[in-house]
Parts: structure tokens; C-alpha cells; sequence
């Protein structure tokens, strides 16, 4: 199949800042792409050649659209997946699968998929209403404390909860969720696996995440993660395991923990490019945006090594602002060594929501690691 400046139109389900990165890549090799979105202002239309509006969960949208192009694929997992299932059908390459995507979408399914796979991951209950959660404290068949999980729709720190005790439970949503034994971890890690239609793997340098106390976000990756090699090599075998289990096409990060004795614990995967792997694009010699193209177009895969520490940190809203996003003192991060930073080209701000991100690199980490602390301290994302 050629795919370069030819009339192949690759599909991409959702517009927003993870498609805007996977267009930088389509772009530089001159493939044709289209681009489904709701929202009218979706970062992804200034770089894809179509641009079509239409709700993601809707049946009719998503299987109008995928009729039009040759392969598809997404950059947000909410989306509607028996319009997928019908597509495949009809010789549609969708990638990742809408098999993948179904166990993935709901956190109670992913779950149960690593038990029945032999993946390690955290001891959990599933509930199909939140008040189950209350008589399963009551009657003692669950301790405090634990994570609630919301089984659909979780993202970027929203549907996840720790509760230590009853009252934490108020005002969460009422449907379907799990609770989740509460793991003593030393790191939070991750690892993105590349596979291609053909089979060919590769894996990307295990990386580092670190958590804002309050959002729930990652504030920093830190790539590759100073840890243990042998800690490292476990943690790049789980989520070769993870791929292989999915039988996945695409990138899929494999979020993970590391417990106090060292073992590895998956928590939860993303079968698309990620947080985890934006500093790729500066550090690495294939991008993971790169990356993701080559593996559902079955291209070779490029080289997942370093070339350079990376540290990446999230650009979010600034609390207490809304409105026209401004970036205050961005020059300044500008002429920090190494420093390079994304925006996403969302025009509205508003408290912690993700804006952009800066990558910094540096051949000393641990260097990379402090200018990021400045430039965190540093650039605010702030309105007019």
C-alpha cells in the first residue's frame, strides 16, 4: 500500500492534543488524514486535511466517518465501539481493535482481563452501584483504606478517588465502579510498547511519573526512571506481556506501580500515544507519535532508545483563572538550556486543565530534573 502523497486517507477519532502531535508526524511524511471532533475549535483542525464535526459516541458519526478512510484509528478511548465492530466487519483496519477498546473502556472489564491473563495488578472489587460499596464496608467485606474507581469515563484524575473513611464517598457518581486495595508504592512508572500489524514490538526506556497532590495528574515524567535495572527489566517484561495479551496494534502505555518490595503492579493501560511519552518527541530517536503511524500503517518500527535525558512537565491551568488562556513568562522558560515547550492550542483555560507541556533535556537528568522545577515555577498558565 502506498501511503505517501498518494489518495490513502488514514482516520483519526478525536481532534484534540494528542492528534495534533500524531499530525506533526502524518504531515512530515505527506499522508492524507481526517479528523472526526466534536468541538468546532478542537486543536487537530489546523493540521489534518479533513475536518469533520460529529460526537464520538455516536453510532451514525463515528461509522459515517470511518466509511470514508482506509485505516482508523483514535487519541481518546471514549468512543462509540460498535460502530468500530461493524466497520472491521466491512474490512474497515481499525487500530487498535474494537476488542481492545471494549475491554479497556470500562476499568472493571480491564481489570478482570489482567487476572484472567495472569497480569499482575492490585487486589479489587467490582460494584455495579456505589451504595454496594456501603454495605460491602458495613458487613466487612471491605476495608478502609481503598481506591474507588468509576468503571466508565475516568481521565486525567477525574474518576478516581482515594476513600479513607465514609464520608469520602459522598457526592461521587452513583453507577458502576471498583474499589481498589490501596497500594504502598515507591514509584509510579510507565512503559509504552509499539506494535505493529506484523507483529514487530518494540518497547520505549521505562519512565518515571510524578503526581500533583491534589489533581491527580502527572506533573512530571522523567524518562528514563532511576530505578534499579533489574526493577526496569521487570517492568518492560510486564507490559510486553500486557501487549501480547491484548494482541494489540498501536502504541499501548502501561501505567504501573512499584511496590515497596519491588514488585510490579499494572494499574492501568492507554491503547494510544500518552502523557507518559511526550518527551519522546525532543529525547528520543523516534517520537511516539512517529511511532504509533508506523506501527497501524505496518511500517517498520523506528529506534525507542534515547538520545538525551528528558524530563517533560505538564502545562495546566492555573487555579482560580478561566477564559482566555494566556502563557505569563513563557520567554523566560525560553531561555533555559534545552527547554522546549508545546502548546496545544486550546484557546479557553481553567484550573488544571492540560494547556501544554515543556520538555526539557539535558545529558544529566538529574540537571533536567531541576530546570524543570524552574520552569514549573516559572511559566503559569493564566487568562486575560
Amino acid at each position: 500500500m502506498n501511503y505517501f502523497s498518494s489518495n490513502f486517507k488514514l482516520g483519526i477519532l478525536g481532534g484534540g492534543q494528542l492528534g495534533k502531535m500524531l499530525l506533526y508526524n502524518t504531515r512530515k511524511f505527506d499522508i492524507y488524514t481526517c479528523v472526526l471532533e466534536a468541538a468546532e475549535d478542537a486543536p487537530c483542525k489546523i493540521a489534518c486535511d479533513e475536518f469533520h464535526l460529529g460526537n464520538l459516541l455516536d453510532y451514525d458519526a463515528v461509522y459515517n466517518f470511518g466509511k470514508q478512510v482506509d485505516v482508523l484509528t483514535i487519541e481518546i478511548e471514549n468512543v462509540n465501539v460498535d460502530a468500530l465492530e461493524d466497520l472491521e466487519k466491512e474490512g474497515v483496519n481499525v487500530y487498535p481493535s474494537s476488542k481492545t477498546l471494549q475491554t479497556i473502556q470500562n476499568k472493571a472489564k480491564q481489570k478482570l482481563f489482567y487476572v484472567d491473563h495472569n497480569l499482575p495488578t492490585a487486589p479489587f472489587s467490582r460494584f455495579a452501584y456505589l451504595s454496594e460499596i456501603e454495605d460491602a464496608i458495613n458487613n466487612g467485606g471491605l476495608n478502609f483504606p481503598f481506591v474507588w474507581k468509576a468503571a466508565q469515563f475516568g481521565y486525567d484524575g477525574n474518576g478516581v478517588k482515594v476513600v479513607r473513611e465514609l464520608s469520602d464517598l459522598e457526592g461521587l457518581p452513583k453507577g458502576e465502579c471498583i474499589a481498589e486495595t490501596l497500594v504502598p508504592f515507591k514509584n509510579e512508572l510507565a512503559v509504552i510498547v509499539a506494535r505493529n500489524v506484523s507483529g514487530e514490538t518494540k518497547t520505549y526506556p521505562v519512565v518515571e511519573m510524578e503526581f500533583h497532590p491534589e489533581a491527580n495528574q502527572v506533573e512530571y515524567v522523567i524518562c528514563p526512571a532511576r530505578i534499579d535495572d533489574t526493577v526496569a527489566k521487570k517492568a518492560q517484561e510486564v507490559a510486553l506481556n500486557t501487549s501480547k495479551a491484548f494482541n494489540h496494534v498501536g502504541l499501548l502505555a502501561v501505567e504501573m506501580f512499584q511496590t515497596k518490595d519491588d514488585q510490579i503492579l499494572i494499574n492501568e493501560v492507554a491503547p494510544r500515544p500518552h502523557n507518559s511519552g511526550h518527551q519522546s518527541i525532543e529525547a528520543s530517536y523516534t517520537s511516539q507519535f512517529e511511532q504509533h503511524i508506523r506501527a497501524i500503517l505496518n511500517l517498520p518500527l523506528g529506534r525507542t532508545d534515547s538520545k538525551v535525558g528528558g524530563v517533560m512537565v505538564n502545562l495546566v491551568g492555573a487555579e482560580g483563572y478561566k477564559g482566555n488562556v494566556v502563557y505569563q513568562n513563557i520567554e523566560t522558560i525560553m531561555h533555559m538550556d534545552g527547554v522546549t515547550p508545546h502548546i496545544y492550542g486550546k484557546k479557553q483555560t481553567r484550573p488544571f486543565r492540560k494547556m501544554g507541556h515543556v520538555t526539557i533535556v539535558n545529558e544529566d537528568l538529574n540537571e533536567a530534573r531541576k530546570i524543570a522545577e524552574q520552569v514549573k515555577s516559572t511559566i503559569k498558565v493564566i487568562s486575560e
